[in-house]
């Protein structure tokens, strides 16, 4: 197993709960890169490399699709994984990330952190509860 920490990019303007879900994911072992702008979410994307964003929909400067449309657009950061974790419960908002490419998307107000958690390491391909791969002989 890859010893080397996975490093992932929280983007998120409520610097509380931005405190609160940095402190579980270093807990968990992750390395952590704090942003609270769409803007700085774009330049941290690439200096930080970083294996997953978790990433808030409303936000100042750029909203939180306009990055994800962006990301998915710009060749080094095409391949990100990236959460959306929103208080948008739509479902219109919902399909929009969708169309723009999100790996998952979670409603804040419909998740715990562990939830967070768990569903960050199955992007990650940490999860050991749900297989990857169909074994090798199928």
């Amino acid at each position: 197993m890859d010893t080397a920490k996975k490093k992932i990019l929280l983007v998120e303007d409520d610097t509380a709960l931005a405190a609160v879900y940095r402190s579980r994911l270093e807990l968990e072992g992750f390395e952590i890169s704090e942003v609270n702008n769409g803007e700085d979410a774009l330049s941290a994307a690439v200096s930080f490399k970083p294996d997953l964003i978790l990433l808030d929909a409303m936000m100042p400067k750029i909203s939180g699709f306009d990055v994800l449309d962006i990301l998915r657009n710009t060749p080094t950061t095409a391949n990100i994984r990236v959460i959306m974790l929103t208080a948008l419960s739509q479902p219109k908002d919902k399909e929009r990330a969708e169309q723009l490419g999100v790996d998952d998307y979670l409603v804040k107000s419909q998740v715990v952190i562990g939830d967070v958690v768990a569903r960050v390491k199955h992007h990650l391909g940490m999860d050991t509860t749900v297989p990857t791969a169909p074994p090798a002989d199928e």
